[in-house]
């Protein structure tokens, strides 16, 4: 994690910042993963208006960040071994765990469950406010429920307005995509949600991961729709993304594509990005795409899949969860 240079403006805000955490407002603050939308966790009002300000459902727990471990025990009632290992090795990070709750933590946070979910994010400045502050935050993403991630502060600003109290710029999101999240209330250890930190990393250090069960969801996007943008995506395997541009592309319908691959660009598209290289690239720019092709106008996104190992799981999660159901190509045009 980089230090936050001699800047004193920056060094302004975050004070302001925490300044206004203190007196009961929200602020929107840069992590490594998405920008949050932070209350105090001791401040239930506050974090009642979390869910307001999002249109969040009530049932849907809040992530808690924290400087580092040494805050804990504040508010988990048990650390077990398996979590120092982890922290250990992936604290600050994008890495999510779920503890059993200390009694005195408001249930707010965590949809009324005896569960919490915490990291510590990698992120000067978000580290920055939290030692500011010297507490713990609740934040969820800084966005309407169920739309893509914000991953710089104008699209912060572009979805919540003047709902939020206090935007921190800290620039365009290292990761892009929303923590891993592991559930360490279960043995083994469930993977609830898949992130940067990937169940084959988690497996070499923990060994086997549970699958998630039936019970009432203890991680953000879970159950609701999540990611969701303004369009229709259409998720497209690599070899067929020339035919699909090809059968969908049409004047009356504004048509953008997503992909890795280079290939020929037919004219006529309201949107085209391209990112060739890693599946971490991809997923860093995914949400900023969705939103430049939501300002362009795109009527229906082609966006090219990836494999479903390594990151590729969290992308692909993701994408699943923003069309909506698994929506290929070939149901597209049977559909048609």
């Amino acid at each position: 994690m980089k230090e936050i240079k001699n800047d004193g403006f920056i060094k302004s805000r975050i004070k302001e910042a925490a300044s206004i955490l203190r007196r009961g407002g929200l602020v929107a603050f840069p992590t490594e993963t998405v920008y949050g939308l932070g209350a105090r966790v001791s401040n239930r009002s506050a974090v009642r208006r979390i869910f307001e300000v999002k249109g969040r459902p009530h049932d849907n727990p809040l992530i808690v960040h924290i400087a580092s471990s040494d805050q804990l025990s504040s508010l988990v009632s048990a650390i077990p071994p398996v979590a120092k290992r982890l922290i250990a090795l992936f604290w600050p990070g994008p890495l999510t765990l779920v503890f059993k709750r200390r009694e005195e933590v408001s249930s707010l946070v965590s949809a009324g469950l005896d569960t919490i979910a915490i990291r510590s994010p990698d992120h000067p400045i978000a580290q920055a406010l939290l030692g500011e502050l010297n507490e713990a935050i609740a934040a969820p993403s800084a966005n309407r429920s169920g739309r893509p991630s914000p991953t710089s502060c104008q699209h912060v600003a572009r979805e919540l307005g003047k709902t939020v109290d206090f935007i921190l710029d800290g620039g365009p999101c290292r990761v892009g995509l929303e923590s891993t999240v592991l559930d360490l209330t279960k043995n083994p250890p469930c993977l609830l949600r898949p992130g940067a930190i990937t169940a084959e990393r988690l497996r070499s250090v923990i060994g086997d991961l549970g699958t998630i069960g039936s019970e009432p969801a203890r991680s953000p996007g879970m159950r609701h729709r999540h990611y969701a943008p303004d369009f229709k995506v259409i998720l497209v395997p690599p070899r067929d993304l020339q035919t699909a541009m090809g059968q969908l592309l049409n004047p009356k319908k504004r048509l953008g594509v997503l992909c890795r691959h280079k290939g020929p660009k037919p004219a006529g598209l309201a949107y085209y990005r391209q990112f060739e290289g890693s599946a971490a690239l991809y997923a860093r720019n995914l949400f900023s795409s969705f939103y430049e092709a939501e300002a362009a106008k795109v009527e229906v996104l082609l966006v090219e899949d990836v494999k479903r190992q390594g990151f590729g799981a969290a992308i692909m999660d993701r994408l699943e969860r923003a069309a909506g159901r698994e929506m290929y190509i070939t149901t597209l045009c049977e559909d048609q």
